[in-house]
């Protein structure tokens, strides 16, 4: 099929490029002319595993192109899925002007029925508004249908998320456009559920507010954990073997962060609120997450005693692992807490460290990882690279002038780490 993706950040590049590798003709637009122009010379602006093969492929087998002009994308689809950015403003709600642009700039080029799909994440009853923009700026007065299709993509697993779906979700306002929607996505073999708009819209918000909340949840636990001398571990271990509870998302750690959880969190408090409807357990979940970051925070003042003018080694800089995404990391507002209690930070990320240099200043940037405890008085382990997994113990030992390691991510063996000579301060443990 002829599909056309209006942005190319981590949901739009992604699924596009998954799209074109599994035959459809893609193409994707993008506002930014320079990302443009670096797509077009086979460059790629993110990091995500798979990009790196997919996007070149299918560039050269010419099933995927990209632009700058939205125009072109209406003219040469017959779907046309909006994934632009959803920012959140200072209220907890969302940013939508995006979704309007790109709603009528589809409006004003549309000559022949179309089916726009939404896939950016929105709060419920956009698609009623897209729907509104797009009859009330279109210049021909043509047929379309606006579908909502909510992506489920984690960053760093992205294309694997994408070409092996759990299910696709799919809402709509009439039956018209379900079956080219089926078209869409055969080749990835997945259940398909289609429900009403509004349906599809909460489905994404639930979903990651559910997420959200197994998150403060095994944190919350963490807590206790530490304080009875049991380990949150194996607490979730045993937890997670109940298939009505399942493993996933019961790491503690110093909480969630990234573009999503937090947003979608916030999101969907105010939609609640705007209902009518104090949603008090998602803000229990908001609370637990931030009191995470300040009693991780706490662990190290108490330990080191006085910050001012301590080296502090920190290893992570993405919000999670395989990614150089760095909003709402909590690794960096880590660095931040640390900075204001006058800490000097040596700093190590595989992969966003380049990204890391326009919001966290004042540090330095260290390209080894085994030589960020050098001359330091801690090390610190802020995100779950799995190659933190093969620091170099013995020389980070004998680098720091106290072998003292804080590990946000619990990567290490607490026996193993003592055995080793460390002060190790972990998470629930």
């Amino acid at each position: 099929m002829k599909l056309s993706i209006i942005g190319t950040g981590y949901v739009g590049l992604v699924t596009g490029a998954c799209f074109a590798e599994v035959g459809h003709q893609v193409i994707c637009v993008d506002s930014d002319a320079q990302k443009v122009a670096l797509l077009q010379q086979g460059g790629i602006p993110i990091y995500e595993p798979g990009l790196e093969d997919l996007i070149p492929r299918n560039v050269q087998a010419g099933r995927l192109r990209f632009t700058t002009r939205t125009a072109d994308g209406v003219e040469g689809s017959d779907v046309i899925f909006i994934a632009v950015p959803t920012p959140p403003l200072p209220d907890g709600s969302v940013d939508l002007s995006f979704i309007e642009k790109v709603a009528r700039e589809i409006a004003s080029a549309m000559t022949t029925y179309k089916i726009v799909v939404d896939k950016s994440t929105v709060p419920v009853k956009t698609g009623e508004k897209v729907a509104e923009t797009i009859k009330r700026y279109g210049r021909n007065q043509v047929e379309f249908d606006v579908v909502s299709n909510p992506e489920f993509l984690r960053e760093g697993f992205a294309v694997e998320d994408l070409m092996k779906p759990d299910r696709v979700v799919i809402g709509v306002r009439s039956p018209r456009p379900v079956a080219a929607m089926r078209e869409v996505y055969a080749p990835f073999e997945a259940p398909m559920i289609v429900t009403d708009i509004n349906s599809a819209e909460l489905i994404k918000h639930a979903s990651n507010s559910f997420l959200a909340m197994k998150i403060s949840y095994i944190n919350a636990l963490s807590v206790i954990c530490e304080a009875t001398g049991a380990n949150v571990q194996e607490v979730a271990n045993g937890m997670g073997m109940d298939a009505r509870i399942g493993r996933r998302f019961l790491e503690a750690s110093l909480g969630f962060g990234g573009s999503c959880f937090p947003k979608d969190l916030s999101a969907f408090i105010k939609i609640a609120e705007e209902i009518g409807y104090d949603f008090r357990l998602l803000k229990e979940v908001q609370r637990i997450n931030e009191e995470q970051m300040s009693r991780f925070v706490k662990k190290i003042k108490d330990t080191l005693w006085v910050l001012k003018d301590k080296r502090i080694g920190v290893l992570g800089l993405a919000f999670k692992q395989n990614t150089d995404d760095v909003r709402m990391s909590p690794a960096i507002e880590l660095c931040r807490r640390l900075q204001a209690e006058g800490a000097l930070l040596r700093v190590h990320d595989p992969q966003a460290m380049e990204k890391a240099r326009a919001v966290l200043r004042d540090v330095t940037y260290v390209a080894d990882m085994n030589e960020v405890a050098e001359g330091c008085d801690a090390l610190v382990i802020a995100t779950e690279w799995e190659a933190f997994k093969k620091l170099d113990l013995l020389r980070a030992r004998n680098a720091l002038s106290h072998p003292i390691l804080f590990d946000g991510r619990n990567l290490f063996d607490v026996a193993e780490m003592e055995r080793l000579g460390f002060i190790y301060k972990s998470i629930g443990r």
